[in-house]
């Protein structure tokens, strides 16, 4: 492998996890509040969100991995994936530490449709790696689901 694929690889690992970090900080911060909301009877239980993220963050660097290890990962694939981590990032704050409902409804929102706009993109390129990554669009319709209903709800 060369010196330059090592460094992306190098670089794409410490993105992917300074995003699960700084959001794992900013949804810490904020658990009591979060905790002390009413919540719709349709619920996941908490203990399957970190699971699916921590899945979705492990598939994406796998991901990113192979793809670097055989060649670059397209420019307008890394953008929309440095516009999806900002904005999971975004949300994990603006809900959790700043506790804005309707904020973070918006930010979902618009993480909702760069998910999707990620994940098409990735499939005009590699439709492997789409067909696996479509449970981030997925998940994120979910959250955006129950996100509106805490909105509604409180």
């Amino acid at each position: 492998m060369e010196n330059n694929q090592t460094k992306k690889i190098i670089i794409s690992f410490a993105a992917i996890i300074a995003v699960a970090v700084l959001g794992s900080v900013f949804v810490q911060l904020g658990m009591d509040w979060f905790n002390g909301l009413i919540k719709p009877s349709q619920w996941i239980p908490n203990i399957v969100i970190p699971i699916v993220w921590t899945a979705i963050y492990i598939a994406f660097a796998v991901i990113n991995f192979i793809w670097l290890k055989n060649g670059d990962i397209p420019k307008s694939t890394v953008i929309l994936m440095i516009i999806n981590g900002a904005l999971n990032v975004l949300w994990c704050l603006v809900f959790f530490t700043l506790k804005q409902l309707l904020l973070g409804d918006i930010v979902i929102l618009l993480n909702l449709v760069a998910g999707f706009l990620l994940v098409a993109d990735i499939f005009k390129y590699k439709k492997l790696y789409g067909y696996i990554l479509i449970i981030y669009p997925i998940w994120l319709s979910i959250a955006t689901t129950l996100n509106l209903a805490l909105w509604i709800l409180n």
